[in-house]
């Protein structure tokens, strides 16, 4: 009886002695071993919680950037319109569809356009506004309604 309490208590001792030093603590006695160990822990868990958080900070940000350079949208006001590219590292069945029908609901005429839908999806185009539109349209403005236009294929492709 007596030596299976004595391995119970080396066991123990051992085990406080490897948490003791797995903790990195300077504690003597058992419960305050348990204390730094149970600090250690909480310090462990905010570090991982840090570590998601930047992890995820870092996803968001490159599904932003990966986002952002799948479709390059730039708009150029030209003397009597715009000039347009539109521009995807891939093939993109039937957005050149929606953009043209964007063009069509600002009221633009393509006056000019070449277009590349083989490898990656390339649309370079010149459009004037109607002479019946008496108000004017921004260069921002045609650029948010073809971005708009790529956010619908998007949802429908």
């Amino acid at each position: 009886m007596v030596s299976r309490e004595q391995n119970r208590g080396n066991n123990l001792h051992e085990k406080l002695q490897l948490l003791r030093s797995i903790t990195n603590s300077h504690a003597i006695n058992e419960r305050s071993i348990i204390e730094d160990a149970s600090k250690y822990i909480e310090e462990l868990k905010q570090k991982v919680g840090r570590l998601n958080g930047d992890i995820s900070a870092v996803a968001q940000t490159s599904n932003n950037d990966h986002q952002n350079s799948r479709h390059k949208v730039s708009v150029e006001t030209l003397e009597k319109g715009f000039l347009v590219n539109v521009y995807s590292g891939k093939s993109c069945p039937g957005l050149l569809v929606s953009v043209l029908e964007a063009f069509e609901d600002l009221g633009l005429n393509v006056l000019e356009a070449r277009v590349s839908c083989a490898d990656c999806f390339h649309f370079e185009a010149v459009g004037g506004e109607n002479e019946e539109d008496e108000e004017g349209i921004s260069a921002q403005e045609v650029k948010q309604a073809i971005l708009d236009a790529i956010e619908n294929w998007r949802g429908t492709d």
